[in-house]
């Protein structure tokens, strides 16, 4: 821990980032044990990573988005309610460029008798739906990460850590929730596999890229922190709970609140 602690943050960054990928390809990895998985654990995973997300939201960016404004002297509230509100419209805008293509309704639309070509159509979508909203969450973390280093007020490096580990834990299912499906399409293992851990390399990237964002221009931190925290909520509400819920309500509930309280705990006992 004391050597990550040590190193730059865009290092901070990247490591962190690679660790979502990584998480993402295990569980794409499960095609090569299974057809299919029970939904019953992929959906409680998916609400404990909705209930990290959502507390970091606040914890690891809005909260710290606010009170930077104010140091900065800028209003409170202002700044980080046009972030937060366009960082929600980016991801519902991005959703909308799919043509209502989500990985959840791709999936529910299975025909025996589909042509190649379309199945080869339907696999790109599912991969790039999900890619698509793996890019706030990469943004998310080097954000963290460059927060901290930019001295934000509320910032810290185990906030930003314990947000990288809450992302990393729902990608687990999102990646099996790529490679099952197009293992069921007809597609070999290793070509579902590598379709599934495809969907998280875009966080790496972004993660830099949100590090990079945060130290270069210390003014347009709370709007880049609130807008980072108003496409997770969206990613949340838009895409993890909606899929979750549909089969196992009670189950993605529980997930939601236990995963919302280890981030809480988290962030204010190590903070």
């Amino acid at each position: 821990m004391e050597w990550f602690i040590n190193q730059s943050p865009i290092v901070q960054g990247l490591l962190a980032t690679i660790f979502t990928w990584l998480v993402t390809a295990l569980g794409a990895a499960l095609v090569f044990f299974f057809k299919k998985f029970d939904k019953r654990i992929l959906n409680t995973m998916l609400g404990f990573g909705a209930g990290v997300m959502v507390a970091a939201s606040f914890w690891s960016l809005l909260n710290p988005a606010i009170e930077l404004s104010e140091e900065l002297g800028y209003s409170g509230f202002i700044i980080p309610s046009i972030g937060f509100f366009l960082g929600g419209v980016f991801l519902i805008f991005a959703d909308k460029l799919m043509d209502k293509y989500s990985y959840g309704t791709v999936i529910k639309k299975e025909d025996e008798n589909i042509s190649k070509a379309e199945k080869y159509r339907k696999s790109v979508l599912l991969v790039l739906a999900v890619t698509l909203h793996n890019i706030p969450e990469g943004l998310a973390v080097g954000v963290a990460f460059g927060g901290v280093a930019a001295g934000i007020p509320g910032a810290t490096i185990a906030a930003a850590i314990a947000l990288a580990i809450g992302i990393g834990l729902q990608n687990f299912p999102e990646g099996a929730a790529v490679s099952l499906p197009l293992r069921g399409e007809g597609l070999s293992r290793l070509k579902s596999f590598l379709y599934g851990q495809a969907s998280g390399l875009v966080e790496p990237i972004a993660g830099v890229i949100g590090v990079i964002a945060a130290l270069s221009v210390r003014s347009m931190l709370p709007f880049l922190l609130s807008f980072s925290a108003g496409a997770m909520i969206a990613v949340v509400g838009a895409e993890l709970l909606p899929e979750a819920s549909i089969e196992n309500k009670k189950l993605t509930t529980l997930g939601l609140i236990l995963g919302f309280i280890v981030m809480m705990t988290l962030d204010v006992a190590l903070g």
